[in-house]
């Protein structure tokens, strides 16, 4: 058996690339004074964070006349879940005599169970429909915002699927009501091209360990001009936005790992395009009664769902981990769960499909020989899965 990982499941998770670690590296035993300080050695710290910053912005497309404030929309934070309550939270407090808020049903759980808890606290919670490929109707939504909608919150991308929501065009029916607009943009940061300025959203929350970064390190794009209240209340820091002192070597890890993904977004897109549908080629061509669920035609370069239908995906997990290779499963939205994904059952994928969904999510590091590898031992797997299902039948 080949003891090289094979790691496909960078939706989850990615390798901290080694350019990003040599770039922190310094600020835990070298440089690693408090950036608040007033001596030299810490305060030497603080513009390498405000130079993270600017490279998050540009990835971003936060760009400004004013070159010594080109990053002041950008917030440091520990998480994608905390930039998206971070966001959601601002929102609701800038627009208090609004008291509706609408989103999709097949959003993270980031912003679902923040969303769950103001609707506890008396507001209107609208989770918006799918189609069967996980594309959001316009008219839909457009007819989900009135005068009392204080927040449109919709992902970038789905984050089990790929399907990419069109958000030039929510954000403009947000605005049109007189809502603000946020995006958790956790997975299309690094793989898409990102214009905030162009599409005038409000806010926009991204997470480190997607893109190559730590985890522990995330950011919030919050525009400029509208109020913020703090998630976080402590000191001065993020400009009064987060208290908090800095987790300084990350926050720089972030920044350039940001640099690097937008000097080499085109290339990389094209790159994992190309090997996401060698794989989906392979796999379709060689194990029957297999669909790719979402949207093939607008969707994350790098994400495959695949449902095998009739036998588990969990099942199937545990025979690509004896070959060393990484992937997850779309058929449970939480470890351990007998449920299928709320993504899958809100696209109406069936029951048989949904429970056998395997999510194959590549990287830059990803090869042809990791391609190939996969598609040599899924076949077997699944046949062998599914002559002992009660449901295969021979098919």
């Amino acid at each position: 058996m080949n003891d090289e990982v094979i790691y496909l499941d960078n939706n989850a998770t990615t390798r901290v690339a080694p350019e990003v670690l040599e770039a922190m590296l310094p600020f835990f035993c070298e440089r690693y004074g408090n950036p608040s300080s007033i001596h030299r050695f810490g305060g030497s710290v603080a513009p390498e964070i405000e130079k993270a910053r600017r490279h998050i912005a540009e990835l971003l497309g936060a760009h400004y006349r004013d070159r010594d404030d080109c990053a002041s929309e950008i917030i440091f934070t520990s998480c994608g879940s905390e930039g998206d309550n971070a966001a959601i939270n601002a929102a609701l407090a800038a627009r208090p005599e609004r008291r509706r808020i609408v989103s999709s049903a097949v959003e993270h759980p980031g912003v679902l169970s923040c969303l769950k808890n103001w609707e506890r606290r008396g507001y209107e919670v609208v989770l918006l429909p799918v189609d069967g490929l996980g594309r959001l109707d316009l008219g839909v939504l457009e007819r989900a915002v009135n005068e009392n909608t204080a927040l449109v919150s919709l992902m970038w991308a789905n984050n089990e699927t790929g399907t990419i929501f069109p958000v030039r065009e929510a954000c403009r029916i947000a605005h049109a009501a007189g809502a603000l607009f946020h995006t958790d943009a956790v997975q299309a940061a690094g793989k898409e091209f990102i214009d905030v300025d162009e599409l005038n959203v409000d806010y926009l929350s991204i997470s480190g360990h997607k893109l190559h970064a730590p985890k522990g390190v995330g950011a919030l794009f919050a525009r400029r001009g509208i109020p913020f209240a703090p998630l976080i209340y402590g000191g001065h820091q993020e400009r009064m936005r987060r208290g908090g002192t800095e987790n300084v070597a990350s926050c720089i890890g972030l920044g350039e790992a940001c640099r690097i993904a937008g000097a080499a977004l085109q290339d990389e897109r094209r790159e994992l395009a190309r090997l996401r549908d060698k794989l989906e080629a392979g796999v379709l061509a060689s194990v029957p009664e297999v669909h790719i669920n979402g949207d093939k035609a607008h969707r994350l370069p790098n994400t495959s769902s695949i449902s095998f239908k009739f036998i588990e995906g969990e099942s199937i997990l545990m025979y690509l981990d004896m070959h060393r290779i990484c992937a997850s499963s779309g058929s449970a939205c939480t470890t351990g769960s007998l449920e299928p994904s709320h993504v899958l059952k809100a696209m109406g994928v069936p029951y048989s499909s949904a429970h056998g969904t395997i999510r194959f999510s590549l990287s830059k590091y990803n090869t042809d020989a990791d391609v190939d590898r996969t598609v040599e031992v899924l076949p077997p797997i699944v046949a062998r899965l599914r002559e002992i299902s009660p449901y295969w039948n021979g098919r």
